[in-house]
């Protein structure tokens, strides 16, 4: 096997289970393509974990009646300092000097020692990012009550190098003193460097319910809840880089696992000319739930407060959108609070172009991994005769991510 355990663990972490959710909230391909946004735009099948609030409010007469979505896929990465080339390296590296060792070449492997030692030096502390997210919704709209169901399920996972001084020492020893290499048997029992992945996940099942009101100015205020029953996760493996080709791996020994109750809520309120101007406030999470992983370190899943505004037309929609509070990292990387533009332009009901750009108000030079500043996100969709197809992008400094989704609404 030439990866290394490191990467191998954050691909594991991913299929710990069967219901998983990660740290940074659950959205649609239309929403990733419209800089996350949904408080005030989202769909009826998406208002499920964007805001249920807007699962009951008027939508075009085509999106009135019914919503489904199955599924809806994203994923991002963020290796922007080749951890998993370095480690790939790195392995055929330690392969290279015990073959050198077996065939009494200690001048290769005097060489191969200064070219691990360099390549140890650059990994220390450069980390690798994954996040996977995966939903399903169902949703019927109504003029009494708007009822919906929803799964999602998202993980973060992060790896991380972390190169031990005394490795660093041996192999400079090694390079310099030819009757040391010549005394090394394997070089790999003798390392003391680790990789590190940790993981922070989260999954829900829940109903919805919304119900909209016509008030005394002819405008519209509609209310949502979603019960929801979750489930939280944490994994952290640590392996020495003498073991990164063992086989023999159980996910269940590293992870932690918690249960609960808990409840989102979301309001929306239309007004203007023409009813075109929708705003929005969503509570995610209303309950705070806290869990420990294996060494200690604790995932804090706290209410998220999100608020926007949109403008809607017969053939665009323009959105503004901002979290109120903070998202605590856990693992290695920043804490995020995003603000986001999106847009989307509908064709005639049959392909819609999205845009939007999203920028994090938390993100800070001090942080313990990879930085999350400003995304810049783009999609498609498909809609013929009511049937959806779904695809985005996401681009930064640091990161690429994709969504494809399929539904319905009509």
């Amino acid at each position: 096997m030439k990866h290394a355990r490191l990467v191998l663990a954050i691909g594991l972490a991913a299929t710990t289970g069967t219901a998983i959710a990660g740290p940074q909230s659950f959205t649609t391909a239309r929403s990733f393509a419209m800089g996350g946004t949904g408080v005030a735009v989202a769909q009826p099948a998406s208002a499920n974990t964007a805001n249920p609030a807007m699962m009951a409010m008027q939508q075009h007469d085509w999106a009135n009646d019914f919503g489904l979505i199955l599924p809806s896929v994203n994923a991002r990465m963020a290796d922007d300092e080749k951890v998993v080339d370095q480690i790939d390296d790195i392995q055929d590296t330690i392969d290279l000097l015990n073959q050198q060792v077996d065939a009494a070449n200690f001048t290769g492997v005097q060489q191969s020692a200064g070219r691990l030692q360099n390549q140890l030096v650059e990994l220390d502390r450069d980390t690798v990012r994954a996040d996977a997210g995966v939903g399903i919704s169902v949703a019927v709209p109504s003029s009494s009550i708007s009822v919906g169901v929803f799964t999602d399920a998202t993980l973060r996972a992060t790896g991380r190098g972390n190169v031990a001084d005394s490795d660093i020492a041996l192999l400079e020893a090694i390079k310099n003193n030819p009757a040391l290499a010549a005394g090394i048997d394997d070089i790999g029992d003798q390392l003391n460097s680790d990789g590190t992945v940790i993981a922070a996940a989260q999954g829900e099942v829940g109903l919805s319910l919304a119900k909209a009101f016509t008030l005394a100015n002819d405008n519209t205020l509609s209310i949502g809840v979603s019960p929801k029953y979750v489930q939280l996760r944490t994994f952290e493996y640590v392996q020495e880089v003498s073991d990164f080709d063992d086989s023999d791996f159980n996910a269940s020994e590293y992870e932690t696992k918690k249960n609960g109750f808990n409840a989102d809520l979301g309001t929306a309120y239309r007004f203007g000319k023409n009813q075109h101007w929708t705003a929005g406030l969503s509570v995610r999470n209303i309950i705070p739930m806290e869990l420990d992983s294996k060494s200690g370190r604790t995932y804090e899943l706290d209410p998220k407060a999100t608020v926007g505004i949109a403008h809607r037309g017969d053939m665009h929609v323009l959105t503004a959108e901002a979290d109120l509070t903070k998202n605590k990292a856990f693992g290695y990387g920043d804490d995020t609070q995003w603000i986001a533009l999106g847009a989307e332009f509908d064709a005639f009901r049959a392909v819609q172009l999205r845009a939007g750009v999203r920028h994090n108000l938390a993100s800070n030079d001090n942080n313990d991994g990879i930085e999350e500043t400003t995304q810049y996100t783009f999609g498609l969709g498909f809609s013929p005769f009511g049937a959806h197809l779904e695809v985005a992008g996401l681009f930064s400094d640091t990161e690429v991510g994709g969504a494809v989704e399929l539904g319905a609404a009509f």
